[in-house]
């Protein structure tokens, strides 16, 4: 380890150009042998952190398809954790034979979803040796509308909410059947699986040895901070609720409304998992003031967005006790941090050659205010008397970041 950096021997590591190179030949070997008479044209990349995704037609129709190496996130992959090139090859070679594959399980949740009566999800067109075809969702995003109007902001919530309301009933585990849960994405246990080595740090200073030109030291430090908080925080936490499902990867980029704002939203990119619906709501609520930061509104409509997910929040706690009220806002709050580091660390450890969502790009550059979001509403939660970790002082602060 040099100057912070866990040093990954160059020729350990898969290239770009290699990986990509590999996932288009995977999807049209794929598409070749679900629709042998129709043309296929992959259009469009959809840059992603995550795995490797086209806009594409198959004849006539418009779909968008998903390759995913060994189930582990881009970033992982071009960081050498699963060894070199030929190595990731052959392994991907068995990983798509298995039937827990990580595209298989999505698409048995996709359709193990459309037998509900909710939540609304985009339908698999097909799914074949590690790679998945879906149909295309057209509309504004919710990321989009509560920027447009953020007054609205509790509706549009609620509805995309009350889409889960079906998942988060209390047994609601048990219709999830054969599908298989994706328990290895959730917010805690991503977090736990990122920061159990000596140096947190690790995950934040690569891309600025690369072409991140930010305050990097300053950011490794305030990431350190963090995580020694939030693991302490984390044990003080109640068990996870396991009979109620999650949606899991709940996230404004993912809801789109192709009726308009008044009508049911469509979900993308499931995660199910056994958890408490808080999940959820953690996991909008950070995706949400990420999303903020990137597009920086104007301080009127980002208060508005946010005094909407505030009114959300508490619709979930409004009959609980006062004690019960203070520890579901502790545990949510603790969520939410878990998952704003976990999605900035991993894009400010992305390869420089890796192509950016442009939200993940626009965070890239703001990333000393919000790591010190998170430095500083850990250090409110660990206030022993509880006053420091009050919801309002919480949007103060992300207002500041967002500013």
């Amino acid at each position: 380890m040099t100057n912070g950096v866990y040093a990954v021997p160059t020729l350990a590591r898969p290239t770009v150009a290699e990986v990509f190179v590999h996932a288009a030949a995977l999807i049209y070997q794929a598409a070749g042998e679900i629709w042998p008479d129709e043309r296929v044209l992959l259009e469009a990349h959809v840059p992603s952190v995550t795995g490797c995704v086209h806009r594409a037609r198959v004849g006539d129709r418009a779909l968008y398809v998903k390759t995913s190496m060994l189930g582990v996130s881009l970033v992982s992959l071009l960081r050498g954790k699963c060894g070199g090139w030929p190595a990731v090859r052959e392994a991907q070679r068995e990983y798509v034979k298995r039937s827990d594959s990580l595209l298989e399980r999505e698409a048995a949740q996709l359709r193990a979803l459309a037998g509900l009566d909710g939540p609304r999800v985009c339908a698999v067109a097909g799914v074949r040796g590690g790679v998945i075809f879906t149909e295309a969702v057209t509309g504004p995003t919710l990321g989009d509308l509560l920027l447009i109007h953020p007054g609205d902001t509790s509706a549009l919530v609620g509805r995309c909410i009350a889409e889960l309301r079906p998942l988060h009933r209390p047994g609601a585990a048990r219709r999830l059947g054969t599908a298989g849960a994706t328990g290895e994405r959730s917010v805690d246990g991503t977090f736990c699986r990122k920061f159990n080595g000596e140096d947190a740090a690790a995950y934040v200073v690569q891309r600025g040895t690369e072409q991140w030109r930010g305050e990097s030291d300053m950011v490794a430090e305030l990431v350190r901070i963090s995580v020694r908080r939030l693991l302490a925080l984390r044990e003080t936490l109640p068990a996870p609720a396991g009979t109620s499902l999650a949606y899991g990867d709940l996230k404004p980029e993912h809801v789109l409304f192709p009726d308009g704002p008044d009508g049911r939203p469509v979900l993308l990119d499931p995660g199910l998992l056994r958890a408490s619906p808080m999940v959820d709501v953690a996991k909008l609520l950070s995706r949400t003031v990420l999303l903020l930061a990137a597009r920086r509104p104007d301080q009127a409509t980002a208060r508005l967005v946010l005094d909407g997910l505030a009114t959300v929040a508490r619709s979930h706690v409004g009959r609980l006790p006062l004690k019960d009220r203070r520890a579901w806002l502790r545990h949510l709050l603790v969520l939410w941090l878990m998952d704003t580091l976990n999605i900035m660390t991993t894009y400010l450890s992305a390869p420089a050659a890796l192509p950016l969502p442009g939200l993940g790009a626009a965070l890239v550059e703001r990333a000393v205010p919000m790591c010190s979001l998170v430095d500083a509403v850990s250090a409110d939660l660990m206030d022993p008397t509880g006053r420091r970790g009050r919801g309002d002082r919480t949007l103060t602060r992300i207002l500041e970041a967002i500013a």
